[in-house]
């Protein structure tokens, strides 16, 4: 009977103590369910009122709880240590009895962050603003869109605005009114001229002078080191028929392993060392700008790139300033930065056998296509052959532009990342076929209408250019002037390949 009662007990105890734990897990469950407590965050008061009153605000408050979550909530670091400005600044405006700006430069930045600012003002990115006299820009500003005056003022091209500087970055300006005079709406907030903003182009022309957007790839208000690192973040600005590093990434070993190990990368570590916070794979950080055992994180995204791929001729990434007497880092030493980040993966005869395979693509495109083109459209131009102060009003304009702009950006690109079809099939097989089948017979067009139209000098000069490149070796085969040793060695090679896949085409 004692038995009975005390298995009686026991049972009731353990029923207890399962119910409580139910209890615990429903409540814990429960708990999931309702939003998290705002944390614990110190700021000045100040910085509260700001905070306050933006939560109260529908079109304000996701950015306040994107700023709960970041690494400067959690620092102490407020609205105004970032939108505080001087009276003087060209965008402050008064905001509740405080003078802030909308414009976060990297100058303002630059009080938490001076390396990282000194590091990116110098950088190839701070620059890209300059882009807007190229020939990227006419297309942009006079081929695609218009620039009118109105009331005295030269209204932007659309496509410009909302394509190339939403990218490049454009000169944030206040809008003024027809006296000149800054435009500010009822509650005090100053209005910025929506041809310049809004924008997060990564070379920015700031008001306070200073080049850039941080929040090109640290979004606000989050401004995460570990979005910086997704390549994601990359490819807003860097895809495209252009300039497809974005895709050429993801066709890449790197870029396979980086999605398919992507939760074993740490993107949230500090310092985030390749090698000891993750091995798994590379991102376009990891080569460009973050840390190695061997070197610090950097925000010149340059300092590791030895060859320039962007123009129609590539030269090494030091060439120009040289040229201009700059003195500049190396390309040498470049290329050893650049050395290092990969040997922290490969061999270091994996790393040199790739940067000779590197470089003898570059070398391919500049001798056999591209400085030969550059050499004949200039050759047409000082000819009086077509027009030369006119961009993209003769045909043969486009096809160069193509040739090397599109074409032959992605075969070295391809070359540069890794990217086999982006090396061969978009793009030296488009370069050969451009040049070959467009390129060289309208170089014959033009020579033979400036012979018609009475140029007959004109013509004579570039028709003797045209000549002399078509008799160098590498563009005998298209004149069927090939050696027999040539013409053999590709014969017995097709008959090897016809054995091998007997009854197909």
């Amino acid at each position: 009977m004692e038995s009975v009662k005390f298995k009686q007990v026991v049972i009731a105890v353990l029923g207890f103590i399962l119910l409580g734990a139910f209890v615990v897990v429903g409540y814990v469950e429960s708990m999931r369910r309702i939003p998290d407590a705002k944390p614990h965050i110190v700021v000045s008061r100040e910085n509260e009122k700001c905070i306050s009153c933006h939560e109260q605000q529908s079109n304000a408050r996701t950015v306040a709880e994107q700023w709960r979550a970041s690494t400067h909530a959690k620092r102490g670091v407020g609205c105004l240590e970032c939108h505080r400005a001087d009276a003087a600044d060209m965008d402050a405006f008064v905001h509740y009895k405080q003078t802030i700006a909308t414009v976060v430069s990297p100058g303002d930045c630059a009080q938490c962050h001076p390396n990282e600012f000194d590091q990116f003002q110098r950088s190839h990115h701070a620059q890209a603003g300059k882009i807007l006299g190229s020939l990227d820009n006419v297309l942009a500003e006079v081929v695609e869109g218009h620039m009118p005056v109105v009331h005295g003022k030269r209204l932007e091209s659309p496509a410009a605005v909302s394509g190339c500087k939403q990218c490049h970055g454009s000169a944030v300006k206040p809008l003024l009114d027809d006296s000149g005079n800054k435009v500010y709406r009822d509650s005090g907030v100053l209005v910025l001229d929506s041809d310049t903003w809004p924008n997060t182009g990564i070379g920015r022309l700031n008001p306070d002078g200073s080049l850039g957007s941080c929040a090109a790839c640290h979004n606000r208000h989050y401004f995460s080191a570990a979005q910086a690192r997704e390549p994601d973040d990359c490819g807003k600005c860097h895809l495209g028929p252009d300039h497809p590093q974005y895709e050429i990434y993801r066709e890449s070993k790197h870029g396979i392993n980086f999605i398919a190990h992507k939760d074993e990368m740490n993107l949230d570590a500090h310092p985030w060392i390749v090698g000891e916070d993750y091995v798994a794979a590379a991102t376009c950080a990891t080569c460009h700008m973050s840390a190695t055992p061997n070197q610090p994180v950097t925000h010149d995204v340059g300092e590791r790139i030895s060859w320039t791929l962007r123009p129609p001729i590539s030269e090494k990434v030091d060439a120009v300033a040289l040229k201009q007497g700059k003195q500049v880092m190396p390309w040498q030493e470049r290329r050893s930065n650049m050395k290092d980040v990969c040997v922290q993966c490969h061999s270091q005869q994996y790393v040199e056998s790739f940067y000779e395979q590197y470089d003898d693509l570059v070398g391919l495109y500049n001798y056999k296509f591209g400085e030969p083109a550059t050499d004949l459209i200039k050759g047409l131009k000082a000819n009086g052959l077509i027009t030369a102060d006119i961009a993209f009003d003769d045909k043969i304009e486009w096809t160069y532009f193509y040739l090397w702009h599109h074409e032959g950006r992605r075969a070295r690109m391809g070359a540069s990342m890794m990217g086999p079809d982006y090396t061969q099939w978009h793009g030296m097989y488009e370069v050969a076929d451009r040049f070959y089948m467009e390129f060289l017979p309208e170089v014959r067009e033009a020579i033979e209408h400036g012979h018609d139209g009475g140029n007959a000098s004109g013509a004579a000069a570039s028709q003797a250019m045209l000549d002399e490149i078509m008799a160098r070796d590498e563009h005998l085969w298209i004149q069927g002037k090939v050696s027999v040793e040539d013409k053999a060695a590709r014969d017995a090679a097709a008959e090897e390949f016809r054995k091998r896949y007997a009854g197909s085409e």
